[in-house]
């Protein structure tokens, strides 16, 4: 079985998505290109994350990970804009992985063959929003994850 022709999408630096690219490259899979979101709300979910996991590792920036490989990476500034499509419409796409993203809505979500993954550091519907793992303590919901296709 051939391996899916993918983008990856993240907020600009965000740990969570430095992860999951780390991840996904060490498994061998390569996205045909990376969009990153460069916005002030992107900033500021970056700069909380790293707040909430100061002093413990994290993956290298994006930058260095791709190093090397031909792997087109663009900024835009908000996913959810026209300026996304010109770099995906044209790529023969199997799917869109969203590495840490906002909510992302329109005609991205229609356009890979196979459609879209997303993945949430909480369990939905019960525990959203970008601190998912301190809601669910707080809460006495269960600690988990969600991964699901759009």
């Amino acid at each position: 079985m051939a391996k899916p022709r993918f983008a990856f999408l993240l907020l600009k630096e965000h740990p969570y998505g430095r992860e999951m690219l780390k991840q996904i490259l060490s498994e061998g899979f390569v996205p045909e290109v990376i969009i990153e979101e460069d916005s002030e709300i992107g900033t500021e979910e970056r700069e909380k994350f790293l707040k909430r996991i100061e002093g413990n590792p994290i993956a290298p920036e994006i930058s260095s990970q791709i190093e090397g490989k031909e792997i087109p990476h663009v900024t835009v500034s908000i996913h959810n804009s026209e300026e996304v499509m010109p770099h995906i419409e044209n790529l023969d796409l199997d799917l869109i992985v969203f590495g840490g993203t906002r909510i992302i809505r329109g005609e991205i979500l229609d356009f890979p063959k196979d459609g879209v993954i997303n993945s949430h550091p909480g369990l939905l519907p019960d525990c959203r929003g970008s601190a998912s793992p301190a809601w669910s303590v707080y809460h006495d919901i269960p600690i988990g994850s969600s991964t699901h296709f759009c």
